[in-house]
């Protein structure tokens, strides 16, 4: 009976020692299949370029191909709800956006995703600097004078957005806050109508994405005041940022941008993690890579999954503080 005890736990010891291994092969291992990219919104768009050319970066650092999955539908949110709940294996990615890590989980009262709970964060990519343009009619020249002329004229301006909760429209509603200003939102289908409005003075000012409304400035039908990046841009290295536009209103932590970071869902195995950050930071350094970025009037980031995680909480109480102030209603 002794003997039989002793060799069943021989047994099973040496049944547990193989299992560890083949475990810290198969994680050794990884990629052996393709790895799918899910984007939360139609194919064509800034996010889905944005995960092309990643996917075709990575397909070349990793050995495995890489391929986009667009899953669009409730506002972005249901892409990111399937990649929220897909297994935790490293063959499923999200790339993930100021709307699905910033805004939306302080907009919407039924997300089921957790943006913090539900995701282990990669990489922050890049950001899209907003860019703040006014009608080229309008009697201002400056943020300080855009401020000034605001002031004196309370029910004169109109900015224009992309939509109710676009980051479009929660810029100008962080500028109303921070400027002591009063100004009336014009939501539109998107930014190209937005922009229209601008252009044609049925409104008279919007923050919109750079790569959208400073083609725009360059053909003289719009003024730029200011980016809200804290740094000048590489693009257009001649506009202020508005911490230093802004003198009569101080607002030296203003920050809103279109930003992307790659996530995974929560438990997916550190050293997966850890591989695609290296992975993903090298793509980032890439001469083409950064100039596809600039071309796109991108800016590119990189770091630790650390800097993404640390990204996602300052963005969710910026964009929560944004919202309660300006009395967007939940939905």
């Amino acid at each position: 009976m002794l003997m039989s005890l002793r060799r069943l736990l021989a047994m099973l010891l040496a049944t547990g020692l193989a299992l560890g291994s083949v475990t810290a092969h198969a994680a050794t291992d990884w990629p052996t299949r393709n790895i799918t990219i899910i984007v939360s919104y139609s194919a064509g768009g800034a996010t889905d370029i944005l995960a092309r050319k990643v996917a075709e970066g990575l397909t070349t650092l990793l050995g495995k191909t890489v391929i986009v999955e667009n899953r669009p539908g409730a506002g972005g949110t249901l892409g990111t709800t399937l990649a929220a709940n897909a297994k935790r294996d490293g063959y499923t990615l999200f790339l993930g956006q100021v709307s699905s890590h910033g805004i939306a989980p302080n907009l919407y009262t039924t997300l089921k995703y957790d943006p913090v709970k539900s995701f282990a964060p990669i990489i922050y990519l890049e950001s899209i600097p907003n860019i703040l343009v006014v009608n080229k009619d309008v009697p201002v020249n400056s943020v300080d004078e855009l401020i000034k002329y605001a002031k004196a004229n309370p029910d004169k301006l109109n900015f224009a957005s992309s939509g109710i909760g676009a980051s479009t429209h929660l810029s100008g509603e962080m500028f109303k806050s921070q400027a002591g200003i009063q100004m009336t939102h014009i939501p539109f289908p998107g930014s190209a109508q937005a922009v229209t409005s601008v252009i044609s003075g049925q409104t008279q000012l919007m923050f919109d994405n750079m790569p959208s409304a400073y083609q725009y400035v360059l053909s003289g039908h719009l003024k730029a005041l200011a980016v809200t990046t804290p740094k000048r841009v590489p693009q257009a290295p001649n506009i202020p940022t508005l911490a230093e536009a802004a003198t009569v209103a101080k607002m030296p932590d203003f920050e809103a941008t279109a930003w992307f970071g790659l996530f995974a869902p929560a438990d997916t195995p550190k050293d997966i993690i850890e591989r695609i950050n290296v992975a993903a930071n090298e793509l980032l350094k890439k001469p083409e890579v950064i100039k596809f970025m600039h071309d796109g009037g991108a800016v590119p980031a990189g770091g630790t999954p650390q800097d993404l995680a640390k990204h996602v909480a300052s963005e969710l109480a910026k964009w929560k503080d944004v919202i309660e102030k300006a009395g967007v209603s939940k939905q």
